[in-house]
C-alpha cells in the first residue's frame, strides 16, 4: 500500500469532524483556509455547513484554493408518511445533487435515513420494510436526475446502532443489492461509500469490496472503533486508538483499484 505518513495529497478531511472548537461552531471557511495552509487538498463538507455560510461563497473559495470536494455529505432520509413528505425529501434530494454539482464535488453521500420520526425522538411507525423500500424508490428517482447532471451517488451503510434513526440500510450487501438493480451496467453512476466505523464488524466485508470493484467504490472513510464506546454518534477514535484492522480493510479497497 501507499505511504501517506510525510503525503497529504491523498487526504481528505470530513468538515463534520472540525466543526467545533472548545464547544464553538467554526464556519466552514475557516476550516478550508485551515485545510489549504496546511496542504490538506481536499475535503467533504455537509450541507448545513455549506448554507449557513452560501454556496456561491464556499464555491469560490474551494476554486481560489484549488481545493477538490472527495464528497458531498449529505444527501438521504428518504423515508416519511405521507405523499408531501415523499415529495420534500425527494426534492431535497435533487436540491442536494445540484449543490454537490456546482462544488464538483466527486459524489453525493446518501445517509438514506430510518423510521419517520425516530431522529427527533418519536417514530411514527415502526415497519422498517417500507422505510427500506422507501429508500429503494427514493434513490431509483433520484439516480436518473444525478445521471443527468453526472453526479455520482455514494450510498452510505451505516452500523445497526443507527437502523432505526438515520440509515436502514445497514450492510455493503444491501447497498450493493441496490446499486445492482438500479444500475446493473455498473456506470459508475452509482455506488458505496466505505465507512470503517460502520462496516468493521461485517463478516461478509471483504466478499462485499470484491463484489462493489472499482466502479462502485465511490468513497472510503476511515476513523476508529473505541472500546468501550460511550456515545453512539461522536464517540470515534483517530486511525489506530481503537479495534478496527485499517490497513487490512484499506488494502481490500485499493485491490480493487481505488485510488482515493
Amino acid at each position: 500500500m501507499r505511504d501517506f505518513s510525510q503525503d497529504h495529497r491523498w487526504l481528505s478531511i470530513n468538515t463534520a469532524t472540525v466543526r467545533k472548537s472548545r464547544g464553538v461552531d467554526v464556519p466552514l471557511t475557516q476550516i478550508i483556509d485551515a485545510c489549504a495552509e496546511r496542504g490538506i487538498r481536499a475535503i467533504s463538507p455537509w450541507r448545513d455547513q455549506v448554507a449557513a455560510v452560501g454556496l456561491d461563497v464556499i464555491s469560490k473559495q474551494v476554486r481560489q484554493h484549488g481545493l477538490e470536494l472527495s464528497g458531498y455529505c449529505r444527501g438521504g432520509m428518504f423515508p416519511a408518511v405521507g405523499a408531501d413528505a415523499l415529495k420534500t425529501a425527494r426534492d431535497d434530494n435533487r436540491r442536494a445533487v445540484d449543490e454537490a454539482r456546482e462544488l464538483n464535488a466527486k459524489c453525493l453521500v446518501l445517509v438514506v435515513g430510518g423510521l419517520p420520526g425516530a431522529l427527533a425522538g418519536k417514530a411514527l411507525h415502526k415497519d422498517i420494510a417500507l422505510a427500506r423500500s422507501q429508500v429503494h424508490d427514493g434513490i431509483a428517482e433520484l439516480v436518473d436526475y444525478a445521471k443527468s447532471v453526472q453526479m455520482p451517488l455514494a450510498i452510505e451503510p451505516l452500523h445497526p446502532m443507527y437502523a432505526a434513526d438515520r440509515a436502514c440500510v445497514n450492510t455493503m450487501e444491501q447497498a450493493l443489492d441496490i446499486c445492482d438493480e438500479l444500475d446493473p451496467e455498473k456506470s459508475g453512476a452509482i455506488g458505496v461509500a466505505v465507512d470503517v466505523y460502520h462496516v468493521w464488524w461485517d463478516p461478509k466485508l471483504q466478499a462485499q469490496i470484491e463484489r462493489a470493484g472499482k466502479s462502485r467504490l465511490l468513497a472510503f472513510h476511515a476513523c476508529d472503533w473505541l472500546t468501550p464506546t460511550s456515545d453512539l454518534l461522536n464517540d470515534r477514535g483517530m486511525m489506530g486508538d481503537g479495534v478496527i484492522d485499517i490497513p487490512r480493510i484499506r488494502g481490500w479497497v485499493e485491490a480493487q483499484g481505488f485510488a482515493g
